[in-house]
């Protein structure tokens, strides 16, 4: 039960959007909640982590080093390229630099799961990404958008340790030291995550919900072309290196599922409401797209490539 409504998040995002679209004073009066709603997200993903996901680092140091250069360099440039050829103003594109610059969803965990792709591999992904970002997504927005825009990365350096680092580190050692209560907990924290979210999505189309018909389409499109280049090029460049269909299904999920109610979240407290719109729709499109790719992967065979395993990880 708890399954199917988790896998059901693009349908409750969707509709979550249509209702504060429509109703958007229901959402307004919740704009100081994005933040906290992030920490939550951010704790139960450390509920979910141990020292041994971190441990895999070792294992497929390759993998995992290939993975984070392509989050952090493709996902940001490719964003903020995509911002100059459709024209889009210093907010909006402060806002696409912020999606492409913070870590992996956590929502790539699932889809990897589906797709026969190395979940422990796309844990490891995550967990480290998350940590890396907490120094890169200020850097990079800072480096890619700071000429547009004043962007406080010292600021924003504080914010992500009290939202990101502090939570997912509490949420460890709870893991560790009570895996018996956290045990019992996993199967309602992907709920938990779902929902605030979803909550964090309605908040910010309501707080654009006057301008979403001007600036809402031209936004989509950047958001659907950033994803599918991200997804695109994570599972190619892992091909063309030697990587198996299973690490490469892997890593593509990893760059092109972005944690954007982090950018979201960033965006709101640092820039404006229209800079949250590419991280919100980015949160809405990425779920779907993930889903669909997920879907037809999992009806494909994984291609029994053995030796082009052994081969990338020997190297």
């Amino acid at each position: 039960m708890l399954r199917t409504i988790t896998q059901l998040f693009p349908l409750w995002a969707i509709l979550i959007s249509f209702v504060a679209y429509f109703q958007p004073a229901l959402f307004q009066p919740l704009k100081g909640y994005i933040v906290p709603l992030l920490v939550i997200i951010m704790m139960a993903m450390g509920l979910t982590l141990t020292a041994g996901d971190f441990a895999n680092v070792v294992k497929q140091k390759l993998a995992i080093t290939v993975g984070i250069i392509l989050q952090f360099t493709i996902m940001p440039l490719v964003a903020l390229m995509i911002s100059f050829v459709l024209g889009f103003s210093p907010e909006l594109t402060v806002g696409m630099v912020l999606v492409g610059s913070v870590a992996g969803g956590t929502s790539s965990n699932v889809m990897c799961y589906l797709a026969k792709g190395d979940v422990a591999l796309s844990i490891s992904m995550t967990a480290i990404s998350t940590l890396l970002g907490v120094v890169l997504t200020p850097l990079l927005s800072e480096m890619l958008a700071g000429q547009a825009v004043d962007v406080p990365a010292a600021a924003m350096l504080m914010s992500l340790v009290k939202i990101v680092l502090l939570p997912v580190a509490i949420g460890i050692v709870i893991n560790q030291f009570a895996h018996g209560f956290t045990k019992k907990l996993e199967p309602v924290l992907p709920v938990v995550s779902m929902v605030a979210i979803v909550m964090i999505i309605g908040i910010v189309i309501a707080l654009n919900a006057s301008q979403f018909a001007a600036i809402g389409p031209i936004i989509a499109l950047a958001v659907v072309l950033h994803n599918g280049f991200g997804l695109l090029s994570g599972y190619w460049v892992c091909r063309l290196l030697g990587f198996n269909e299973t690490i490469s299904r892997t890593i593509a999920f990893e760059v092109g599922l972005q944690n954007s109610g982090l950018a979201t979240a960033l965006a709101m407290k640092f820039f404006t409401p229209a800079a949250a719109m590419p991280g919100t729709l980015f949160s809405l499109w990425h779920n779907i797209s993930g889903s669909i790719l997920a879907g037809y992967w999992s009806r494909k065979p994984v291609s029994d490539d053995s030796q082009l395993k052994a081969k990338a990880e020997s190297l």
